[in-house]
C-alpha cells in the first residue's frame, strides 16, 4: 500500500481523526515536545545569567541519567525519556520515520503489538545506553553528566521489528525510489554504530538497543513465540485511556462479550478480510494449489467460521 498517492494533508488529517494507538503516540510526544519548550522558555527568561550549556531542570527531571546512583532516585526517566524532545529536527525526524513504519506495523500486526513495541524499544534503548555508560571506561569521564532523552530508541524497535516481519515491503523515497524495508532498516543500524565515536554515543547505543529488541521480537513471534505473552501485567494500553473516546454502554457491553477492545476487534476483522482477499485472488491467478499449508489452512479456519 503507498500511503504518498493521496493529497498529503488530507491523510494528515484524516490519520489524527482516527485517533489510533498511533496518532495518539504521535500526539503526546509533540504535546509533550511544545510543553517542554515553553518550560524551557520561561526558565531561560527568568535566569539572570545565560547559559546555552545549562540544562533544564524539565529536562534534568525526566531524561533518563546513565549515573545509576541519579537513576535509582529518578526510575521514572527509564520511561519519561522516551516521549521527550527538545529539538525540533529532532522530533520532526522520530515522528517521520514512527508515522510511516507504525502504518505499515498497522497492515500487518495488531495496535496492541505497536505500542508494546515502541515502550519496550525506549526500555530497551534506555537499559543499553546506561549499561554501556557503566561498563565501557571511556565513558567513565561523562557517566556521572550524561542524560540521555527522545523517541528513537522507540520508532527504530517499530521500523526494525516491521522490516524484520515483511522485508521485501516496498515504500517510494524521494532520492532512491522504490526501496525494500530491509535495506532501509540496514542502512539505520549500520549509520547508528558507525557514528557511535563519532558523536552521541549515548543516543546511538540506544537505538541499537530498541533496533535489537524489534528484531528480536519478531523472530520469537515468527517462530510462535509472543514474548509480550509474558508481559501481560504491563498494560500499556491503561496509559492512553484518557486519550480514548467515551464509549457508550451498548458499545461497553459488546467489547466484553468480545474480551477485546473496538480498535482490537476492528484490526483483527480487517486484517483477516485482508488475508482471505489475497488468498482468493492468488487462487485466481494460480490455482489452489499455488496456496501455501499456511494459506491453506487459513482459509479452511476462515470459511468455517460462521
Amino acid at each position: 500500500m503507498n500511503y504518498y498517492n493521496q493529497n498529503p494533508l488530507d491523510e494528515i488529517k484524516s490519520f489524527f481523526k482516527r485517533k489510533t494507538i498511533l496518532s495518539r503516540l504521535i500526539i503526546i510526544n509533540i504535546i509533550v515536545f511544545i510543553a517542554v519548550n515553553i518550560i524551557n522558555l520561561i526558565y531561560w527568561l527568568f535566569t539572570e545569567q545565560v547559559n546555552n550549556t545549562m540544562t533544564s531542570p524539565v529536562i534534568s527531571w525526566f531524561a533518563v541519567p546513565s549515573d545509576i546512583s541519579v537513576l535509582l532516585s529518578r526510575p521514572w526517566t527509564l520511561f519519561t525519556y522516551m516521549f521527550l524532545q527538545e529539538s525540533f529536527f529532532h522530533i520532526f525526524f522520530n515522528m517521520f520515520i514512527l508515522y510511516f513504519s507504525g502504518r505499515i506495523f498497522l497492515e500487518y500486526l495488531s495496535p496492541k503489538k505497536l505500542l508494546s513495541t515502541y515502550i519496550w524499544g525506549g526500555l530497551i534503548g534506555g537499559l543499553f545506553y546506561i549499561i554501556a555508560f557503566n561498563v565501557f571506561p571511556v565513558f567513565n569521564e561523562y557517566k556521572t553528566l550524561s542524560i540521555a532523552l527522545g523517541a528513537s530508541a522507540s520508532v527504530l524497535a517499530i521500523l526494525i521489528a516491521i522490516a524484520t516481519y515483511v522485508p521485501d515491503y516496498s515504500i517510494t523515497l524521494i532520492l532512491f525510489g522504490r526501496t525494500k524495508l530491509k535495506y532501509i532498516a540496514i542502512a539505520l543500524v549500520l549509520i547508528d554504530i558507525l557514528s557511535i565515536q563519532k558523536g552521541n554515543p549515548g543516543g546511538h547505543i540506544a537505538h541499537i538497543g530498541g533496533a535489537l529488541w524489534g528484531f528480536s521480537y519478531i523472530m520469537f513471534l515468527k517462530n510462535g513465540f509472543d514474548i509480550n505473552n509474558y508481559f501481560n501485567h504491563f498494560n500499556f494500553n491503561k496509559i492512553f485511556k484518557s486519550f480514548m473516546k467515551p464509549k457508550s454502554s451498548a458499545s461497553t457491553h459488546y467489547t466484553k462479550q468480545r474480551s477485546v477492545s473496538d480498535e482490537e476487534y476492528n484490526y483483527r476483522k480487517k486484517s483477516n478480510q485482508n488475508k482471505i482477499d489475497s488468498i482468493l485472488d492468488k487462487i485466481s491467478k494460480s490455482g489452489y494449489e499455488s496456496l501455501s499449508k499456511e494459506e491453506k489452512e487459513l482459509l479452511f479456519k476462515m470459511s468455517n467460521k460462521k
